[in-house]
């Protein structure tokens, strides 16, 4: 298959499969995806999903948040781990976004990305969901899946996300970037992975990963 025939193979595959597309993390607005994406990092989307009702109902909204102390926000997501750093990211961007954006989440990269532990991924996934702004957050099933197929070479998540921008078109970008997370989850996990149920890769997988998979098998 050539590259191109692979890449449409990709996305037709993930459109058959994915025909519509689950958000992972419950939120109700930009400003509530932002605080769970940060909340999200080093932990899983269950584990996310069920604190963020508990944050919300005391603070679903900048102004009502700084209410709150660093150390309030703390102890109710501490459950998702990284508690320090994120309940002074969450506490920290809140204030900012009062102070500058009129308690508004700003729509672009440069201006996400200044705001407390909040990384390239996180801004990505922010615009891609909350704004349907064209982005491809990559996460690690993103960056595994990409190397699995053969997509790109695995160096890092910058790398992986600038072969994901150039392969596929842009108007995909924000559907497929969920689809892939979904596939990995479902039929290509890191762990517990069944490679003859995962179509998408032994069709166009990379032959050293597939090779691999069933040298451990025997």
């Amino acid at each position: 298959m050539t590259k191109q025939e692979k890449v449409d193979f990709v996305i037709n595959t993930l459109k058959e499969l994915y025909p519509t597309i689950p958000i992972p993390l419950d939120h109700k607005d930009p400003y509530t995806l932002l605080v769970a994406v940060l909340m999200s990092a080093q932990s899983t989307d269950v584990r996310v999903n069920q604190i963020t009702p508990l944050l919300f109902e005391k603070a679903d909204n900048p102004y009502d948040m700084v209410k709150l102390s660093v150390e309030d926000i703390r102890e109710i997501i501490k459950p998702v781990g990284l508690s320090p750093m994120k309940s002074k990211g969450i506490y920290g961007l809140s204030q900012i976004l009062i102070d500058k954006y009129d308690g508004k989440v700003p729509q672009t990269y440069e201006a996400l990305e200044a705001l407390p532990a909040v990384g390239h991924k996180t801004a990505a996934v922010v615009l891609s969901q909350a704004f349907g702004i064209p982005a491809f957050p990559v996460d690690t099933h993103i960056h595994r899946l990409m190397y699995r197929w053969n997509l790109s070479n695995g160096k890092n998540v910058i790398q992986t996300e600038k072969d994901a921008k150039r392969l596929f078109p842009e108007a995909l970008w924000n559907d497929l970037h969920l689809q892939i997370i979904w596939y990995g989850r479902e039929y290509s996990p890191a762990r517990g992975w069944d490679l003859d149920k995962d179509i998408i890769t032994i069709t166009i997988g990379r032959k050293s990963v597939i090779d691999d998979y069933y040298k451990k098998k025997k």
